[in-house]
């Protein structure tokens, strides 16, 4: 016969007092950055948010019954109806992508550089070069502007020394021209066939315009950034490579390995975690340049250095067009994500070995002996 057993009910450990009031001292303790976010961070976006999907002029409160919903218009102006605005949200995004494109990868390259000649043990004076180095960095950006202004005028030091060998320095903040469209006039390519380039386009201006590369001035500011950013990189580049124990590097010399082998194979694969967080910050700077631009050119000439957070300012505080402002915000926002979850993506650390990278031990092939002595 067989017999049935009633189901083992198993109690819930009740928490104790203890726990329990540790735990209201946890959530006391942290309230205050709670409120503090919630004030600071999460309320300004969300009432950005909804100011990206009205029609708010900046009078009054964002908040009251004058202030309708026009939805997704404000982002189908910038990036659909092919309008002025779209036009400008274009050039905007051409001016900046040229501007990340070459300064992350060339700050990034410099002061890694920077930091494996300032960290070599027979350096004197390693001190001084640091100092050095990251002086810059510390700098008012608006008195680094000044100075950039009266080096590339038009009769200013650059165009001196570019006249010693023999080349003409062009009027870098009035020359509206792209330095690949001066390339290309230069070989005589003065215009696209018609065709992709001429007739099709992306965000209001065509391919040909979005590669005519960064204008002079553009160039200039592109120096400037890099001048003024490579030392801040270089010292968290230098505190990576003071983790890198030495025993690490000389048990590759004893491998036999050149210099360039430990730095390619030993050294910079250790870097990996440093060198994410050099791309990231670097690439958030360069798409949220600013201060540079409402300082030297305002945008100038014909918008060859036209950004989009300098567009930003421009449609809300210029010109009363606050959704559009705050949409510019969140598109930038949105691009910014997706090019850091790449970068992730790509810098990633991988735990398994790839496929064809892996050892794979060949069978012995039987012999006669093994065979009789099987049977």
């Amino acid at each position: 016969m067989a017999t049935t057993t009633a189901p083992v009910r198993r109690r819930r450990p009740r928490r104790s007092g203890i726990q329990g009031r540790e735990a209201v001292a946890g959530w006391l303790f942290v309230a205050p950055v709670l409120v503090i976010l919630g004030l600071f961070l999460v309320l300004p976006v969300a009432m950005a948010a909804w100011v990206s999907v009205s029609d708010w002029t900046g009078r009054g409160s964002p908040f009251s019954s004058d202030v309708g919903f026009v939805g997704a218009q404000n982002y189908r102006t910038l990036m659909v109806d092919g309008g002025l605005a779209t036009q400008d949200f274009g050039t905007a995004m051409r001016n900046n992508a040229w501007y990340v494109l070459l300064v992350v990868p060339t700050q990034t390259a410099i002061s890694l550089f920077l930091a494996v000649m300032v960290n070599r043990r027979i350096l004197r004076g390693r001190g001084f070069f640091r100092t050095a180095f990251y002086f810059p960095s510390v700098t008012s950006s608006v008195a680094i502007v000044v100075l950039w202004l009266f080096l590339f005028s038009a009769s200013g030091a650059v165009n001196k020394l570019l006249s010693f060998i023999g080349i003409a320095g062009p009027n870098w903040f009035n020359d509206p021209r792209g330095i690949v469209h001066v390339t290309l006039g230069a070989i005589g390519v003065d215009a696209p066939a018609a065709g992709l380039l001429a007739e099709h386009g992306f965000l209001g201006i065509t391919w040909w315009q979005w590669l005519a590369g960064p204008s002079f001035a553009m160039s200039a500011f592109i120096l400037m950034a890099v001048f003024t950013t490579s030392g801040t990189f270089m010292l968290l580049f230098i505190a990576a490579l003071q983790n890198i124990s030495g025993e690490v590097e000389e048990a590759a010399m004893m491998d036999g390995t050149t210099a360039w082998q430990r730095f390619r194979l030993v050294t910079l694969p250790m870097l990996r975690p440093t060198l994410f967080t050099v791309l990231t910050l670097g690439l958030i700077g360069a798409w949220q340049v600013f201060d540079q631009i409402y300082t030297g050119t305002q945008g100038g000439p014909s918008k060859t250095t036209l950004t989009p957070a300098f567009l930003s300012y421009q449609a809300s505080f210029n010109n009363g067009r606050w959704g559009q402002g705050a949409a510019i915000a969140f598109v930038l926002f949105a691009l910014i994500v997706v090019l850091t979850v790449a970068q992730r993506f790509i810098l990633r650390e991988s735990d398994t070995v790839p496929r064809r990278k892996r050892f794979v031990r060949t069978p012995p092939v039987p012999t006669l002996t093994d065979e009789k002595s099987s049977t």
